[in-house]
């Protein structure tokens, strides 16, 4: 299932709205994405049993890369080390966002 599915639950949780299949499809709507309707309605059955509170807080935290400030003359070996710490965070994130979405789903 798509990550803008769960988003589009996360959403309608955070603000308070029944996660069902016609608020999940209009989120889905508004943001460009055409609802398939199987996977709406896979979505609303999967977490009708799921407290997504408990999940949010039970799922890894998300890290978000941090930015490297530019050294004017950073040595060949600092920068290989920088690129190679920031591709270490982008794939902590992307196994962050592989784990909610299995928690849901």
């Amino acid at each position: 299932m798509g990550m803008e599915y769960i988003y589009a639950a996360m959403i309608l949780h955070k603000a308070g709205k029944e996660i069902n299949e016609e608020n999940v499809s209009q989120i889905l709507k508004a943001a460009g994405v055409e609802a398939d309707q199987a996977r709406v309605k896979a979505l609303v059955a999967a977490l009708s049993e799921v407290d997504i509170e408990e999940a949010i807080k039970t799922a890894p935290t998300m890290v978000a890369p941090v930015a490297a400030a530019p050294a004017a003359e950073a040595p060949a070996e600092e920068k290989k080390e920088e690129k190679k710490k920031e591709e270490e965070e982008e794939k902590k994130e992307e196994a962050a966002l592989e784990g909610l979405g299995a928690l849901f789903g």
